[in-house]
């Protein structure tokens, strides 16, 4: 059992931890007979960064999207500051802001109008400096009246981080947001994300980039065949050696 399993077994002993921000227990995740993930627990509080690596069609991204709310667990539960994920009560939403592959961009709408349809549908009041802000975080306020269509996917990927942070959620879900970008993007990328460390919020992250995914993380996790097969605190991990140790995790699972 993972340090990570092994917490949230003694927590489930005693009933789910009041503090945790985001809390998974026992979540399977089946396409027919394929088993994308196998029973896996965690539990977060606020602050922390779990850095989640893993070979292609280890299950990660659905992971996510179950930690997130946009899959439905085959089993297990999920909970938010101790409330079970409700598909019926869409107020959780507000809670999570989720950078996936989609994007979740319209092409046709401007950097700014994306923005403000996302903000009328969180039900954001202070749209105006909200809007303006995201996008002088990610470097788009010269970019804010130009079609997404028109934008490089580097400004795409940057807009959609905007998007998932407009509402300041308590759970943050990256699902490999350096995919494809410059090495000046990524700077910009990681500024945003780095900052995200503030001790308020609880950030996920899936990435196959080991130097970027390290330097963010406070807690690490290997993950193979839909399980957690490795997993520790980012303190104890020797950055120089891990890229031996990931291998080494991935060919003996």
């Amino acid at each position: 059992m993972s340090t990570v399993q092994a917490e949230t077994a003694r927590a489930v002993d005693s009933g789910h931890r009041e503090s945790a921000v985001l809390e998974a227990r026992g979540l399977v995740r089946e396409y027919g007979p394929v088993v994308a993930v196998d029973g896996i627990d965690l539990s977060l509080d606020a602050g922390e960064f779990l850095t989640i690596f893993g070979p292609n069609g280890a299950g990660k991204s659905s992971l996510l999207g179950m930690l997130g709310g946009a899959m439905r667990p085959s089993r297990g539960t999920v909970r938010i500051r101790g409330a079970e994920l409700s598909y019926s009560d869409v107020g959780w939403r507000n809670r999570v802001g989720i950078l996936s592959h989609r994007g979740f961009l319209y092409a046709r709408l401007t950097a700014e109008e994306n923005l403000r349809f996302y903000g009328r549908l969180f039900g954001l009041s202070d749209l105006d400096e909200r809007v303006s802000a995201r996008l002088d975080r990610v470097g788009l306020s010269d970019r804010a009246g130009f079609q997404v269509r028109h934008l490089s996917h580097g400004m795409r990927q940057r807009l959609a981080l905007a998007r998932a942070l407009l509402h300041d959620p308590d759970v943050v879900l990256l699902d490999e947001p350096y995919t494809g970008l410059d090495p000046s993007a990524a700077q910009v990328l990681r500024t945003v994300l780095e900052e995200l460390r503030d001790g308020e919020r609880t950030v996920v992250m899936v990435t196959h980039d080991l130097r970027q995914g390290l330097q963010l993380a406070t807690r690490v996790a290997i993950q193979v065949a839909g399980r957690f097969a490795w997993e520790r605190s980012a303190e104890a991990i020797d950055t120089n050696g891990f890229e031996s140790v990931y291998h080494r995790v991935v060919e003996r699972t």
